[in-house]
C-alpha cells in the first residue's frame, strides 16, 4: 500500500496542538493596516482555534498529523 500524501497547502496554514486542536492564523492582517487600531492588530497576531466541523475536514487532509 503506498503512503498517503499530506496536503502541503493545509500543512503550511494550520498547526495541530498536542491535544488535537487545530490552530489557524487570523485574516485582515496583510494590508490596509493604518486605519486599524493597535488593539485590533494586536489581537490579529494571536492564533485562533478552528471549529469542530472544519477541524474534521482538515484532519482528513493531514493524514500523519
Amino acid at each position: 500500500m503506498p503512503k498517503q500524501k499530506t496536503r502541503r497547502s493545509i500543512a503550511k496554514r494550520f498547526r495541530i496542538t498536542r491535544k488535537g486542536k487545530v490552530l489557524r492564523r487570523k485574516g485582515f492582517k496583510s494590508h490596509l493596516l493604518s486605519h486599524k487600531s493597535k488593539k485590533r492588530k494586536r489581537s490579529l497576531r494571536k492564533a485562533a482555534l478552528v471549529s469542530k466541523p472544519e477541524r474534521e475536514k482538515i484532519m482528513k487532509l493531514l493524514p500523519y498529523a
